[in-house]
């Protein structure tokens, strides 16, 4: 096929896959012999990543395992397409393991449906790395979920903190990575419909995106004025000048460790 008998899909996968190889390369995110469990919640980014490290796999010059997991809480009424998610998982080779669990949301009561939920299905896939022989857990944040994040922990918690693409964790046993860390919303929300992957059958009630939705409205505003603010605040985690920061005197800006899970934490 000749660039010019290129379909818009045709160029749209190609950007969607270059991406995704810079950001591992970029981030050294993937090498040889890893064990790479990937967290799919069944939405557009989960599967967007599932199938884009396996289309990757077949030509990688890194040799490397992928273990698809679903961890799904029976007392939450959300439901996916879990037919289509082992289906596909079938066809590429792919192990793919469904955790069932129950959330007490009664023991939290001062803590959001959401929240609990959420720290409940990730300390299982921190579990499930280990039972299953993964050195890295793969999950499907993108550029807008760490820009997103960094607005929410600037304005309430006073810090200058995101998504890192690479996190080490437990020791170094477990590395956490994010190869979507290149990609907005839209690229991706572009390469799901292309690829006619499945919307959840039944959203979570408890799904709570306010503080998102207030971050993702301010950067669109901000994107009115200034074009390029989504990737400068990006591009800006990289580019850190401590010297020109108002620090306390004697006080150091750097702070190693936030937003970490922690193995004592139950």
């Amino acid at each position: 096929m000749t660039k010019k008998e290129e379909t818009p899909d045709k160029r749209k996968s190609q950007k969607f896959y270059s991406k995704i190889a810079q950001a591992i390369k970029k981030y050294n995110l993937i090498q040889d012999g890893d064990r790479i469990m990937v967290g799919v919640s069944g939405g557009k980014d989960s599967m967007s990543l599932l199938a884009s490290l396996a289309g990757r796999q077949r030509f990688s010059k890194e040799k490397y395992e992928i273990v698809a997991v679903h961890i799904d809480v029976e007392n939450v009424p959300y439901s996916i397409d879990q037919e289509y998610i082992a289906d596909f998982c079938k066809q590429n080779n792919i192990p793919f393991i469904v955790e069932r669990i129950t959330v007490d949301f009664e023991k939290d009561p001062g803590k959001s449906h959401c929240f609990v939920c959420s720290w409940h299905r990730r300390k299982r896939l921190f579990e499930l790395t280990g039972e299953h022989n993964c050195n890295k857990l793969a999950l499907g944040h993108h550029l807008d979920d760490a820009v997103e994040t960094l607005l929410i922990n600037m304005c309430y918690h006073g810090s200058i903190s995101s998504m890192p693409a690479s996190l080490k964790m437990f020791g170094g046993r477990l590395e956490l990575i994010r190869p979507l860390i290149l990609l907005t919303n839209s690229e991706i929300r572009s390469f799901a419909t292309m690829m006619k992957f499945p919307s959840e059958k039944e959203v979570c009630p408890y799904d709570d995106k306010t503080k998102r939705n207030q971050a993702a409205e301010i950067i669109r505003e901000m994107e009115k004025r200034f074009k390029p603010a989504r990737k400068g605040l990006f591009n800006s985690m990289s580019k850190i000048y401590t010297e020109y920061l108002p620090v306390e005197h004697g006080k150091n800006p750097v702070i190693d460790g936030l937003n970490v899970y922690r193995e004592t934490e139950s």
